[in-house]
């Protein structure tokens, strides 16, 4: 299991009531990494927290670390605070496109092996705000523009129900298969984050199960929720089983890529924050590192659903 931080959550964060922690270079973001036991790679911000590559790669050397991914933003600034790849302004989602093809020129720079990007501004708040079939159209033509550049070095896109808008457009796991149907590029993926899963009233074991079944490649960002809103807590902290039950198919599919943790420490001593969220996934993985997956399926098959409950009681909650 290999497992990674979004460095952007090892520095200052900020919600509409409070700031929490303090401002760090990216050095800084980096050293905080290596007192992590287990965690040997990094989803770095582009733009907006990466220095020139040729810096960045040396330092990543340096501490002996591994690009687990490079996140395109395109919600930060504000004339994409309304939307970004989805807007009718062709000038606007051309900017965007542009960033995230500067996202995979760094990335092929520093050595990473994919780029994700998270539309989140695309959506609406209000009900005749948007035209959504044109909506949909622009996205679909922006992405796949996006992709179609450099395509040695793969696309992915992340989902949310919500936040920054209302309704996001692409809200599930099913809509963005759909979506990257459209784009028609082989070198695209999903970025599935459990808790935006949750959120979507998905379970994210079948949603791993969706995108091998509609051969969509994923890239995993861990954490944990109420299934309320999006508190990126210490993943395993609220949702046990759903997690084993996400990581006995992340094995059982072959997934080889990093887990990331998309988790958010805010009031939380950040070193033991990210220790117990990389802790608590090591031993939930090893849990299902020793299960008889081939009796788990047979039974699965055979529908012996009170034997397979027996064994969820006895091997995974050990009661």
């Amino acid at each position: 299991m290999k497992q990674s931080i979004i460095t952007a959550f090892l520095s200052k964060t900020q919600d509409r009531f409070s700031e929490y922690q303090k401002p760090t270079a990216l050095r800084e973001r980096l050293e905080t990494v290596k007192k992590i036991n287990g965690v040997t790679g990094v989803e770095i911000v582009f733009p907006y927290e990466t220095e020139e590559a040729s810096l960045t790669k040396a330092l990543m050397q340096e501490m002996g670390l591994e690009f687990a991914a490079v996140n395109a933003n395109i919600k930060k600034e504000t004339k994409w605070v309304p939307g970004a790849l989805s807007r009718p302004d062709a000038d606007l989602r051309k900017g965007a496109v542009q960033l995230i093809k500067d996202a995979k020129d760094y990335a092929i720079a520093v050595g990473a092996p994919l780029v994700t990007v998270c539309p989140l501004s695309d959506g609406y708040d209000n009900l005749f705000q948007v035209d959504y079939k044109k909506g949909w159209s622009n996205m679909i033509d922006a992405f796949a523009e996006a992709a179609d550049y450099k395509p040695e070095m793969p696309l992915f896109v992340e989902y949310k129900i919500n936040e920054t808008r209302v309704n996001c457009f692409l809200d599930s796991c099913a809509k963005t298969i759909v979506f990257l149907k459209e784009v028609q590029n082989a070198a695209t993926g999903i970025t599935i984050d459990f808790g935006h899963s949750l959120l979507a009233k998905e379970n994210p074991a079948e949603v791993l199960a969706m995108c091998e079944r509609s051969n969509m490649d994923y890239y995993l960002h861990t954490n944990d929720n109420d299934w309320q809103f999006d508190w990126d807590l210490i993943g395993g902290s609220r949702n046990f089983l759903h997690t084993v039950e996400f990581f006995f198919y992340a094995k059982e599919f072959g997934y080889d890529k990093y887990f990331t943790a998309d988790a958010s420490p805010r009031i939380f001593d950040m070193v033991g924050f990210f220790t117990e969220h990389a802790e608590m996934n090591m031993a939930i993985w090893n849990i299902v590192e020793n299960l008889d997956r081939d009796k788990y399926r047979r039974l699965m098959h055979e529908e012996k659903h009170m034997d397979l409950m027996k064994l969820v009681r006895q091997e995974i909650y050990r009661l």
